[in-house]
């Protein structure tokens, strides 16, 4: 037990005495202190569950933060600062990650393709217009009458169809549905 002790007092020296040099600016003891940690902080990106890309970005933040306050950064505690500074960052990407801001711009779906409507689209309707119009034409004139009455805006009652056209009330609803298919039969012809 003693030596394990030992051991861990002899690396927390090691690293204190990194970090002292890093502060003075020596290169090789920031190396040295980057290789030291580096699965530390790896470790602690990890425990968050983060991406790699989230963690590669949250360790690359952790050591910029150590850099900035290397000279404020007790010698001795650097693992432990490290530690909740990793923490922290991780906390922050995970809260940016939920945030989500939901907004609304009058011309932002303007120039989507998928909104367009098609070039021939009028083309297309206009034609569909005329075949319905010509098989109307084929159809009894008073079922054209019904049928007109029934798509009128806003729709005629049916007391106003039934006195107009002669047909009883109850009779209004069945005629339109053998007027429909025979137009629906018309326009598949």
């Amino acid at each position: 037990m003693t030596v394990v002790l030992e051991r861990s007092a002899v690396a927390r020296s090691e690293a204190a005495t990194l970090v002292v040099r890093a502060a003075a600016g020596d290169q090789g003891a920031w190396s040295q202190l980057v290789d030291h940690y580096a699965r530390l902080v790896w470790a602690v990106t990890r425990s968050f569950r983060l991406g790699d890309s989230d963690a590669a970005d949250v360790s690359q933040v952790v050591w910029l933060r150590l850099l900035e306050h290397i000279n404020r950064v007790d010698p001795e505690r650097v693992g432990a600062w490290l530690v909740v500074t990793t923490r922290r960052e991780c906390l922050r990407v995970l809260a940016f990650r939920k945030r989500v801001l939901l907004t609304y711009e009058a011309t932002a779906f303007e120039d989507v393709a998928g909104d367009q409507p098609e070039l021939d689209s009028d083309l297309i309707a206009g034609e569909r217009a005329d075949d319905v119009r010509r098989a109307l034409e084929k159809l009894p004139d008073r079922w054209q009458q019904l049928l007109g009455m029934l798509m009128s805006d806003p729709p005629a009652p049916y007391a106003e169809i039934s006195a107009t056209i002669g047909i009883p009330i109850g009779s209004i609803g069945p005629i339109r549905g053998r007027c429909l298919e025979k137009l629906r039969l018309l326009l598949a012809s």
